[in-house]
């Protein structure tokens, strides 16, 4: 009844936008990588053809990606916070997206409308906030210092790495809860039921049926919010500053905006671009294997 390009043709708006404002701009970021420098504006020159790329700039790269490299050092950071506050973000989270898909009948429309109230609101916006409250004068030290925790305010804001993992995981953590709610919501409570009628207790059930069953939904909240994670410069910037506390992001933006060498951002945010697509691919692999796990029961 209907022509074969129909509903094909519904995919067209969203893969010209793709090609438009990714696929065409990650190229160009490409061409500056493989580029060169104009020796006298000290600008990037880049080369669009494939056959005449210049590797020396992620040469380079690679080589400071070493361990003992300075970008290593970098790195390392980068997953360590990265890391960290992914362990933050599952521990605080994955009980609130419990507790709103099991418990919260009454409520749910309320919190699930509370989770989504801060992407009304500016990230930066709420980052500047917490710099506020974090200041040497803010609420936090004056209640602190009230409650004779600390003499003297504490310097939360001069290059602490507690305070970067800490506004990661207030920056990223509705990203997380919304993906784990939905996979929770979704389980059929009649399995937990079968598990509770077999013997199991309320510990073995959630061990054995809803915690395997929603490790979709904790693998696509940790993707979500691990992306931007490792991109992130603007967060360390705001809660730090301190060169100690810089992550991948920092150094892209710094080679970007602030040095004569813009090649090695470019160059820098392909090599991360590709570690991050092993990770997606990792997520991918996991998520169709479960999906048949599910499908051959």
């Amino acid at each position: 009844m209907y022509p074969r390009w129909l509903w094909p043709s519904f995919a067209l708006p969203g893969v010209l936008w793709l090609i438009i404002l990714f696929v065409v701009p990650f190229y160009a970021v490409i061409g500056v990588a493989f580029g060169t420098i104009d020796p006298i504006l000290l600008s990037a020159v880049p080369i669009w053809n494939p056959v005449e790329w210049n590797v020396g700039w992620v040469s380079e790269v690679l080589s400071r990606l070493e361990p003992g490299g300075d970008f290593w050092t970098v790195f390392v950071r980068t997953c360590e916070y990265v890391f960290a506050s992914l362990g933050l973000s599952i521990l605080i989270g994955y009980p609130v997206a419990y507790y709103i898909a099991r418990h919260a009948s009454r409520t749910k429309s309320l919190l699930l409308i509370l989770l989504i109230m801060p992407f009304w609101i500016s990230y930066l916006m709420r980052m500047f906030a917490w710099v506020n409250l974090l200041a040497p004068d803010g609420y936090v030290n004056r209640f602190l210092q009230f409650a004779h925790v600390i003499d003297q305010p504490y310097g939360f804001l001069d290059g602490k790495s507690s305070t970067v993992i800490f506004a990661l995981v207030y920056g990223y953590i509705p990203y997380l809860i919304l993906p784990l709610y939905a996979s929770l919501d979704r389980i059929d409570k009649s399995q937990l039921e079968a598990a509770r009628d077999l013997g199991a207790s309320p510990l073995q059930a959630f061990l054995r049926v809803t915690l395997p069953l929603s490790k979709t939904g904790i693998l696509g909240g940790c993707v979500l919010i691990a992306l931007p994670m490792f991109g992130d410069y603007y967060t360390p910037n705001l809660v730090s500053g301190a060169p100690t506390t810089s992550m991948l992001g920092n150094q892209i933006d710094l080679y970007f905006h602030s040095t004569s060498q813009p090649t090695i951002g470019a160059a820098l945010t392909i090599l991360l671009s590709i570690f991050l697509v092993v990770l997606m691919g990792y997520y991918m692999i996991t998520v169709a294997r479960a999906t048949r796990d599910l499908e051959s029961v």
